[in-house]
C-alpha cells in the first residue's frame, strides 16, 4: 500500500508511542520574520506536459505521398506463400539467395520497390472500393484512380508512376477498356467484330446491374504491380467472384519456380469448374476463358512472353527463378471464350466474351490478378 495515500495508512503502535502531538503557540501572536517562503513557493513546479504529436493519416481521397509514412523506405510486405514438397529446400539454400542475388539487381532493392507499388495500389484499391457507385461515368472512376496513383507513389517520369491506363471493364467485356480523354458517351463496337446482341454497345455510365472490371497498375523502378478487382451491387453474381477468387488463390499457391504452365492451369482450371451460379432461376457453370491468360512480367515490360492459360495444356514451360508473375483468372457463366473487338473510331480494342444464347446482363467477366513474386 502507498504509505502517502491519508485513508489506507496505518501506523504501527511504535509509531503511535514517539508521535509528539501538534505545539500550539499560546503568546503573542506576533508576525513571523526573516526570510520566509511564500506560500508555494517550496513546491516543484509541474511541468507543462507537451502535445502529443498527432499521427500522420492518409487523406480522403488518399493524396499524400508514400514517403511521408514510410520515411525509412521499408514497405510492408504482402502474404507469402512457402514453397511445398520438394521445393521446400529454396527457402533455406544459400546457393540459392546468392544466385537470386547474382540474377537480379539487389533483391532487397527489388522488393522494397515492389511492395512500395503494392502498398499505393492497395490504398488505391481500398478508396476504388468505397466509392465507385452506379451513375458514375466510367471517366470520373479512372481519373480518380489515376489521380491517387500518381499522389501516392509520387510520381517521377520513369522512375515510378501509372503501370498501365486504367481499366473498367463492364459485364460482357473481359478486358482492357478505358475511356479515352474526355470521352463522355462511351465506345460503340460494330457487330463486325462480334454479335449483333452487341452491336453499338456503350461502355459510358456504371449501372446498378452491372459487373465492372478494375485494372489497376502501378510501378516503381520499372517493377509493375498488376492488380484487380470486380465490384457488383446486388449478390446475383456472388458465387461467380468467389470462383474466380479461389481460382486467383489456387493458382497462387500451385505456382513457383520449376511448375509446367501447362500444369498450373489445370489446377486452375479445377477450381474455377467447381462452382455453379444461378441466375434467374437457371443453374449455370462457371468456365475459365480458355483464351486469356496471365502472364510473366518484365522490367518496365507488362507481358514478358510467358502465359499461364486458365485451361489444362500441353505447355512444358516452366516458372524460372527471378522471374514475376500476375496470376489471372477470368470466370464465366457463358461459352468460355472472347473475341477481340475494334471501337468505331479505330482508338480502342478490348476482349469481349463469344456472344452466349441469353441476355447480355447474365454474362459477367470476372476479373482479378494479384501479382505474384516468385521466390519470397
Amino acid at each position: 500500500m502507498a504509505a502517502d495515500d491519508p485513508e489506507l495508512f496505518q501506523p504501527t503502535e511504535e509509531q503511535e508511542d514517539n508521535a509528539q502531538p501538534d505545539e500550539v503557540d499560546e503568546g503573542d501572536d506576533e508576525p513571523m520574520t526573516g526570510d520566509v517562503p511564500a506560500a508555494g513557493e517550496g513546491k516543484k513546479k509541474k511541468k507543462k506536459k507537451k502535445p502529443k504529436k498527432k499521427k500522420l493519416e492518409q487523406s480522403d481521397p488518399p493524396r499524400l505521398g508514400l514517403s511521408k509514412f514510410f520515411s525509412d523506405g521499408i514497405y510492408p510486405e504482402g502474404e507469402i506463400q512457402p514453397y511445398k514438397d520438394d521445393n521446400t529446400w529454396r527457402m533455406t539454400s544459400e546457393e540459392k539467395r546468392y544466385n537470386e542475388k547474382m540474377a537480379n539487381e539487389d533483391p532487397e532493392t527489388t522488393y522494397q520497390s515492389i511492395r512500395r507499388a503494392a502498398e499505393v495500389h492497395r490504398q488505391v484499391r481500398q478508396h476504388a472500393r468505397k466509392t465507385i457507385r452506379p451513375g458514375m461515368t466510367m471517366t470520373e472512376i479512372v481519373e480518380n484512380i489515376e489521380a491517387g496513383t500518381r499522389a501516392l507513389v509520387e510520381e517521377n517520369g520513369l522512375e515510378c508512376g501509372v503501370g498501365f491506363p486504367t481499366g473498367v471493364s463492364l459485364n460482357h467485356c473481359a478486358a482492357h477498356y478505358t475511356p479515352n480523354a474526355g470521352d463522355t458517351t462511351g465506345a460503340l463496337f460494330p457487330s463486325r467484330n462480334c454479335n449483333a446482341l452487341f452491336d453499338m454497345y456503350a461502355f459510358a455510365v456504371l449501372q446498378q446491374g452491372d459487373v465492372l472490371k478494375v485494372d489497376i497498375g502501378v510501378h516503381v523502378k520499372g517493377r509493375i504491380a498488376d492488380s484487380a478487382f470486380t465490384l457488383t451491387f446486388d449478390h446475383t453474381y456472388d458465387k461467380l467472384l468467389d470462383a474466380v477468387k479461389a481460382a486467383t488463390d489456387t493458382g497462387i499457391r500451385e505456382a513457383g519456380i520449376d511448375v509446367r504452365l501447362g500444369e498450373l492451369a489445370g489446377y486452375i482450371q479445377e477450381t474455377m469448374e467447381s462452382y455453379e451460379v444461378e441466375v434467374g432461376g437457371k443453374v449455370y457453370p462457371v468456365k475459365p476463358i480458355e483464351n486469356l491468360s496471365g502472364h510473366n512480367i518484365n522490367l518496365y515490360q507488362i507481358h514478358g512472353g510467358k502465359s499461364v492459360l486458365l485451361v489444362k495444356n500441353d505447355d512444358q514451360t516452366k516458372m524460372e527463378e527471378g522471374e514475376y508473375f500476375a496470376i489471372e483468372t477470368f470466370g464465366s457463366t457463358g461459352r468460355g471464350r472472347i473475341v477481340e473487338a475494334v471501337s468505331m473510331d479505330d482508338k480502342t480494342k478490348v476482349h469481349l466474351l463469344t456472344p452466349p444464347r441469353v441476355n447480355v446482363r447474365i454474362m459477367p467477366e470476372y476479373l482479378i490478378h494479384p501479382m505474384y513474386r516468385l521466390g519470397t
